[in-house]
């Protein structure tokens, strides 16, 4: 995708949700994004069921309290968002990690919380930060690396889940090691996913 496709496709969209995007501005040596974690990782979250009162305004207000108490947001309220390469909306994502293929690759993108935002609501509804308006779904990190914010929709509610210091931990550093191609040129993740297919 050419840059005015992506101008008009994703950063449009993200601009109305209150991020305006960096481009090409990812600090070098940036850890790329996993699920390795494991709940002793975890240094702080919340979820809140589909039901609950005011539910949207809640989710926008403590995933910014949670994000700010952490450091997410450096003093130009910048970070990082994990978005799709391509056009891939954050269904098709979902819809090919869960089928066990191979999903569609991710990178980080730089943005900037502007004044007046809605991550939860307009941002779910780019396509990009979740399914549709109040059903979220993101990986955001600080620019220096310091900490990860998760946010995914399941059928019961929203969960946010914050992971300080993720380069000290041995859960993320062994997940990051599945996907370290070997002298073969191949990760364990690829190996593995081959097998399965010859299977």
């Amino acid at each position: 995708m050419g840059a005015p496709e992506r101008e008009r496709t994703l950063y449009r969209p993200l601009q109305r949700a209150g991020l305006q995007v960096v481009p090409h501005a990812v600090p070098d040596g940036t850890v790329p994004f996993v699920l390795g974690w494991r709940p002793e990782d975890v240094g702080g979250g919340f979820s809140h069921p589909h039901g609950t009162p005011r539910l949207v305004k809640r989710l926008n207000e403590d995933r910014y309290e949670l994000a700010a108490s952490l450091g997410l947001l450096d003093r130009r309220r910048e970070f990082l968002v994990l978005l799709p390469q391509g056009a891939h909306a954050h269904r098709v994502f979902l819809r090919e990690m869960h089928q066990g293929g191979r999903a569609t690759r991710t990178s980080w993108t730089r943005v900037r919380l502007l004044e007046l935002w809605d991550v939860m609501v307009r941002g779910a509804a780019s396509a990009f930060l979740g399914i549709r308006a109040g059903r979220p779904g993101f990986g955001m990190m600080a620019l220096d690396g310091s900490v990860y914010l998760c946010c995914s929709t399941g059928e019961r509610g929203v969960d946010v889940v914050a992971v300080p210091r993720p380069h000290r931990s041995a859960n993320v550093l062994r997940q990051l090691e599945w996907f370290v191609p070997r002298k073969d040129g191949r990760s364990p993740a690829e190996r593995e996913l081959g097998e399965r297919i010859a299977l």
